[in-house]
């Protein structure tokens, strides 16, 4: 699943967190994993949000009963019509 994350992010935070737990980071590697891990954050929540900018929830009649905020959301980006 694309997550929008750099793979290479991810595996160089999994590096670092190996390594810690086996023999312990220099300090330099620690402001790096502190470093990555707010980036990953970062990217993590701007990923969700988009996602959820671009949901539409319907009942189970087929009603359409997407909050009003999201629906807000979605007209100012052109995503909707009414």
């Amino acid at each position: 699943m694309d997550n929008g994350i750099p793979q290479n992010l991810i595996d160089r935070i999994n590096e670092l967190a190996k390594k810690k737990k086996a023999t312990g980071l220099t300090v330099k590697e620690q402001e790096e994993q502190k470093r990555l891990r707010a980036t990953y954050l970062s990217m993590f929540r701007e990923n969700f949000r988009s996602q959820v900018e671009m949901l539409q929830v319907y009942d189970k009649d087929g009603k359409e009963v997407t909050p009003d905020k999201v629906k807000n959301i979605q007209r100012k980006r052109g995503l909707r019509d009414d």
